[in-house]
């Protein structure tokens, strides 16, 4: 079983507007997310065995965001429950279905995570990233699991998500992540995350820290840049590149979610999930799983919010 451990939110995405004229303030549609949580329902509807860890609210967002997650096949039997308000996350979708966010997260439920026993030995890779990895207190019990669960040979991957908003203090989180990277096997980045992490818009000044990354500690880091496909960074394979899959966008809102997903969901299918496994992935293999993390980001991509793609789309 895949564990995906973090925030689960609310996205308010702005309605497409169909009368004129426009008003002052755009409608909100709730939908379910948080980068953690859509890698859960993702993971759910490719097949793949996942369950949820986090705490949710017992509000009814918090009821509705645990539904998701069950309606997708995921179990929730890892999931603490409390009365504080669910996260909400605002949207901004920009004309090219690029998305940016504003939180309200003061007093939030999922903030208030705590470090739970030892995952079952049934579980073979944990998930970890974006917002939970930030927010305090439960950013270090997150940490915490990272730490605990690696050390015991969970296969452990990491998506730091950057939002910069939320950060208080750049270098001190930029010290923190590298501190995470000798208990992460696969490290997944969009090119924006690595260039922020990177404190650096050079190309090849990025080519460094992802080559230094690499050395401490993952297996492979993986980079997302958008239309133009994904990249990888392995140890076995050097560098491998595949193009993005056309698509006609209309929000890129839970895309890089999907790509983590796949990937987990692949390399649990072609039983690569170890360390020493993904180390030694050839080209040629590398290929085949970022094309499928291409193919089902674009189902993503196609259509609004995070709605990541069922293994029979894929499989069409």
């Amino acid at each position: 079983m895949i564990v995906v451990a973090g925030e689960a939110l609310i996205d308010l995405v702005p309605a497409p507007v169909t009368f004129d004229p426009a008003p002052a303030l755009p409608p909100l549609l709730p939908q379910r997310g948080g980068g953690p949580y859509n890698v859960a329902v993702a993971l759910g509807r490719l097949g793949s065995p996942t369950s949820f860890c986090s705490r949710v609210s017992t509000d009814a967002f918090g009821t509705a965001l645990l539904a998701g997650l069950r309606d997708a096949g995921a179990d929730t039997e890892l999931v603490q429950r409390g009365p504080e308000p669910t996260t909400l996350a605002v949207a901004d979708v920009g004309s090219d279905g690029s998305a940016g966010y504003g939180f309200y997260t003061e007093g939030t439920a999922d903030r208030l995570f705590a470090l739970p026993p030892a995952l079952p030995d049934g579980v073979t890779a944990l998930s970890v990233g974006t917002c939970s990895l930030v927010l305090e207190p439960g950013a270090s019990a997150y940490e915490a699991l990272l730490r605990r669960e690696s050390a015991r040979g969970v296969f452990t991957a990491l998506d730091p998500n950057i939002r910069a908003g939320l950060i208080a203090d750049a270098d001190a989180y930029r010290k923190r992540f590298l501190s995470w990277l000798p208990y992460v096997a696969l490290l997944k980045l969009s090119v924006e995350d690595a260039r922020w992490l990177a404190d650096t818009d050079s190309d090849e000044d990025l080519d460094g820290h992802l080559a230094a990354w690499l050395e401490q500690g993952p297996a492979a880091i993986v980079l997302t840049r958008g239309g133009d496909g994904l990249s990888v960074w392995s140890r076995g394979a050097g560098r491998v590149s595949v193009p993005g899959t056309a698509v006609t966008v209309v929000d890129t809102i839970g895309a890089g979610d999907t790509v983590n997903a796949a990937l987990l969901h692949r390399l649990r299918e072609i039983d690569a999930l170890s360390h020493a496994a993904v180390a030694g992935l050839d080209a040629e293999v590398w290929r085949d799983v970022l094309g499928f993390a291409a193919r089902a980001a674009a189902f993503t991509c196609s259509r609004s919010g995070a709605e990541p793609p069922y293994a029979w789309e894929l499989s069409a």
